[in-house]
């Protein structure tokens, strides 16, 4: 991997060794034709991989990001590479007033709203858990789990039966790591906001998932963790060797489509055997 540090948000057009985000190998089947997705998170990493394999499989997608205006230029062109049409929004998933916009242009551009994808994450490193700022600490809350209940309070009064929300967890919400003791914390409330809101949105035929992935190659990794734990990232699991965005995508478009119509408060586990 690589063990030079990147600066914070690190952009997927710099990093030395790219993520595989392009899904050359994947076959679509038209699982999500006519559908309109939107993905928190979507300009590189995981989100994009997501919001081009939905593109692939017939899905419009509005991705939302925060920073990195050249990265998210470039899921849209991946999008509409596909065929479909891709709405950028950049906007801050911490600002609940922000996520209503997210949803109400979404609505008014792309003509609806089938399936929320919460994706957005905020981590950073520490080595001393007291070195833990609250500033930091508060962006972490902020953004990986307050984000994902604004978004998902903007989008459920437009959601319909069949339609569904899916959050993207982590394992280490269930293992925890000790250089991300608040990443951890936040990602396990994301497995606890998953069931409860899967419970409250049943009797609506509203399903809410989580994919749990385990290491996976993003710009959040060479910007975020220590150059010794970038070197060997991902060694530590079954397979021996960190996960590509695009391996984690079929998991959400299973979530996403009629496959996965009778899954509801599931947490998928795509970890690459990390238990």
């Amino acid at each position: 991997m690589q063990a030079e540090k990147l600066p914070y948000p690190a952009k997927q057009s710099d990093m030395r060794q790219q993520p595989d985000t392009d899904l050359a190998g994947y076959r679509a089947a038209g699982k999500l034709q006519g559908k309109v997705a939107l993905i928190t998170g979507a300009d590189s990493g995981i989100g994009r991989a997501v919001a081009i394999a939905y593109a692939m499989e017939g899905a419009d997608v509005a991705v939302l990001y925060n920073h990195n205006t050249s990265d998210a230029e470039e899921t849209k062109r991946q999008v509409e590479k596909q065929g479909q049409r891709c709405l950028l929004l950049q906007l801050d998933v911490r600002e609940r007033e922000q996520c209503r916009q997210a949803v109400r242009r979404t609505l008014a551009e792309l003509g609806g709203l089938n399936v929320l994808v919460n994706n957005a994450a905020y981590q950073m490193s520490q080595e001393k858990f007291e070195d833990i700022t609250e500033e930091q600490i508060r962006r972490t809350f902020d953004t990986n789990i307050l984000g994902y209940i604004w978004m998902a309070q903007a989008a459920i009064p437009h959601l319909q039966k069949g339609d569904c929300i899916i959050n993207t967890g982590s394992i280490v919400g269930e293992s925890g790591i000790p250089i991300l003791v608040d990443y951890s914390a936040s990602k396990a409330a994301i497995h606890a906001f998953t069931k409860s809101l899967a419970l409250y949105l049943g009797e609506k035929g509203i399903r809410v998932n989580c994919v749990v992935p385990g290491p996976v190659w993003t710009p959040n990794i060479p910007a975020t963790m220590p150059a010794s734990e970038i070197k060997n990232f991902g060694h530590e699991v079954a397979l021996k060797r960190p996960g590509q965005p695009e391996e984690l995508a079929p998991a959400y478009v299973l979530l996403a489509s009629q496959d996965g119509s009778f899954m509801t408060g599931s947490l998928v586990h795509v970890t690459g055997g990390r238990l």
